[in-house]
């Protein structure tokens, strides 16, 4: 049985933001996309960081706060994305096998890595990608032999 590799199960369309936006430009995107993970690049494409949805609602006031709706909007449309990102997020090659994709994710208890190809980003490997694979392995036991 050949091993599965990252390239199998990746996700290639990636919703990315540039290294010049700002929190807003992330929060809009998260909010139209669903997306939960959001790879930060420059301007020739290489990887600069990462956010996640959790680190934008670490970032956000409660609604205990004395910040008003005003003043949150206009901190989030002042700051740097660079200021709330990973740097150096975990990535992996194309050909890295699954089995070291997913323990980079446990060892490090992130929910993704990224995929770089010859110093670009080619893609992205989540937990929902792992689940397509149980999902794939399962069936596969599950169905009779032919």
């Amino acid at each position: 049985m050949t091993p599965y590799t990252v390239r199998d199960f990746m996700s290639t369309a990636v919703t990315t933001l540039n290294d010049d936006c700002r929190l807003l430009d992330a929060i809009v995107l998260f909010r139209r996309t669903g997306k939960r993970h959001l790879p930060i690049v420059d301007t020739s494409g290489k990887i600069a960081g990462i956010i996640t949805d959790r680190d934008l609602r670490l970032l956000t006031p409660s609604a205990l706060a004395p910040v008003s709706l005003d003043e949150q909007n206009r901190i989030f449309s002042e700051t740097p994305i660079t200021s709330a990102m990973t740097r150096s997020p975990i990535t992996v090659v194309p050909d890295s096998l699954v089995s070291y994709a997913i323990e980079q994710m446990q060892k490090n208890k992130i929910q993704c890595v990224l995929v770089e190809d010859k110093g670009k980003l080619s893609g992205i490997f989540t937990v929902t990608d792992v689940m397509k694979l149980a999902q794939r392995l399962l069936q596969e036991r599950e169905s009779p032999a032919a």
